[in-house]
């Protein structure tokens, strides 16, 4: 049992990502309110990511702990992941942009350039299978940052408490996060891993400063930290060097 016990968490990531994709496609037209278009489609999706990226977290630590990985099983994760993590955020920002952009005077056909993202998500994900560079790092933005940038928007919106949605609801907003997203993800930026080879200080400052800084993060602002944490995670690991 313990051989496929990684692949069933994969196929929960896979299962979340269908789920939330089906909701996303599949609600309504959203009318240009910040107070109440988030919550029930899009809100709902982005807590299935959530799902989706611990099962995609623990899969790979489970096989790892087992002595079970296989190229199956690395295979299996990469097509989930371009499910949950390639497809979806493209989607969520697809509808964004459908909902602001006739607003904005501006073509409804530029709502596709959401899907962007998922490209270069396929792009990060190919890299990354044949890129013998990433074994204990990243070079440019994992898909699962990502998109847990692209889903943290509709609960900001639900949720907005620092008044933001205006800033987040601008046609330009969105598609240069469109941009700036695909661009990160097949970036030759290093980007440190969260895994933990032992506990000592020394090999791990960065993680641990990374860790405590993002948990300090989300009991302060919520579902509004988490685009600072993908910042945090992205300036740490430039700063890498003179940090230990």
């Amino acid at each position: 049992m313990k051989k496929h016990l990684p692949n069933a968490l994969t196929c929960l990531n896979l299962l979340c990502g269908c789920v939330a994709l089906s909701i996303i496609l599949a609600g309504p037209v959203f009318s240009f309110d910040y107070t109440g278009f988030a919550t029930p489609p899009l809100v709902q999706a982005a807590y299935l990511i959530g799902i989706a990226a611990v099962a995609d977290f623990f899969d790979g630590l489970v096989a790892r702990a087992l002595h079970v990985s296989s190229p199956i099983g690395k295979d299996l994760d990469s097509l989930a992941d371009m499910v949950s993590f390639g497809v979806v955020p493209g989607a969520i920002l697809f509808k964004l942009l459908q909902l602001v952009l006739p607003a904005a005077g501006l073509p409804a056909m530029l709502a596709y350039l959401a899907f962007v993202v998922s490209i270069f998500s396929a792009l990060r994900l190919a890299k990354f299978n044949n890129d013998t560079r990433q074994s204990d790092s990243f070079i440019g933005l994992p898909t699962p940052a990502c998109t847990l940038l692209v889903a943290s928007l509709p609960l900001i919106l639900a949720h907005d408490s620092f008044g933001v949605s205006g800033i987040i609801l601008n046609p330009w907003v969105l598609l240069g996060l469109s941009a700036l997203l695909s661009g990160l993800l097949v970036a030759e930026i290093p980007l440190f891993a969260l895994k933990f080879k032992n506990l000592r200080w020394q090999d791990n400052s960065v993680r641990f400063v990374f860790l405590l800084l993002s948990v300090a993060l989300l009991v302060g602002l919520q579902a509004a930290a988490i685009p600072l944490i993908v910042l945090l995670y992205v300036l740490l690991s430039v700063l890498r060097p003179s940090v230990g």
